[in-house]
């Protein structure tokens, strides 16, 4: 791999890698088979916008993915401004955005404008979550292909409530069993929760450039960027620069479940293992993690 930057895990265990320097789309197989299910198959990177089958198709730093129950596989292919669709059988296409980015521009399909989305989640009724974040928004794209603003003004901050509120490059997003949003709003260096009704609300962070496991608003991250959240509503967070797997519970105590806070390729238990600034966790049905560490070229399970 060349720089993994995200991951997302199929009902079956499958592990999908969105490749980002070699612009392609990898597949692991609970065995531990890997193919190329979509883009340059190893042999570039070739970047591009091309929707095709398998390798004839062509992404452009893609950097955030979603599987759904069907296993079709969506990709926040960042450096294209769009959402691209692939099925089981490797067949891409483009199901949102168009290669220019602009203003926020909501609509049906390629009407639509994204600028840099890094961040995608599905919610039980097959809705696409986005964070587009150089646009500092989350948007949303129905099953019917509609692309709304679902939450931010457009402003870089830090304000909560509805309406108005305000994001900082939002990242990675996930949503629970009850429909509650967890974004990294990587620049804040904050978790964001939002409810299905769009009330924003600040759950673990201080704001602050930190490394402090505690409650709520007293704990700390250095750019977090990507969530997992488990059936229990658990919530975990590649901390990034900390190069450390966080975990925060339902009522906001952050802990560190991995990582010695050093960069390292250590396996081992807890605090005796170390990263390279981890960029993506994906869980799977029986609670295992799977995480990119991205600066050591490896896929990591904890």
């Amino acid at each position: 791999h060349n720089q993994p930057y995200v991951l997302a895990v199929d009902a079956s265990g499958n592990v999908y890698i969105a490749d980002r320097n070699n612009d392609e789309i990898r597949k692991i197989t609970a065995t531990g088979e890997v193919t190329t299910l979509a883009g340059s198959a190893g042999n570039g990177p070739f970047p591009g916008s091309a929707d095709g089958i398998g390798i004839a198709a062509r992404f452009n730093q893609p950097l955030s993915l979603a599987v759904d129950t069907s296993g079709n596989v969506y990709v926040a292919d960042s450096q294209n401004h769009k959402i691209r669709k692939i099925t089981a059988a490797g067949v891409v296409t483009t199901i949102a955005g168009s290669s220019v980015s602009s203003l926020i521009i909501d609509g049906a399909g390629t009407v639509a404008r994204f600028n840099n989305p890094s961040g995608i989640a599905l919610d039980t009724a097959g809705n696409l979550y986005i964070s587009d974040s150089d646009h500092h928004v989350i948007r949303k794209i129905t099953t019917a292909g509609i692309v709304s603003t679902f939450a931010g003004s457009g402003a870089q901050g830090s304000a909560d409530g509805t309406g108005l509120i305000s994001l900082n490059a939002p990242s990675g997003i996930a949503i629970d069993a009850s429909g509650n949003m967890y974004v990294a709003n990587t620049d804040n260096y904050k978790i964001r929760k939002i409810t299905s009704a769009g009330m924003v609300s600040s759950f673990v962070g201080s704001g602050a450039y930190g490394n402090a496991d505690d409650i709520g608003t007293t704990a700390s991250f250095k750019s977090p960027t990507s969530i997992a959240v488990d059936a229990s509503g658990n919530v975990y967070i590649a901390d990034t620069y900390n190069h450390k797997i966080r975990k925060i519970t339902a009522t906001g105590l952050v802990s560190t479940l991995a990582g010695s806070g050093a960069q390292g390729s250590d396996d081992g238990i807890g605090s005796i293992a170390s990263f390279n600034t981890p960029s993506s966790l994906a869980i799977d049905a029986s609670g295992n993690l799977y995480v990119a560490d991205r600066g050591n070229h490896k896929i990591r399970k904890v």
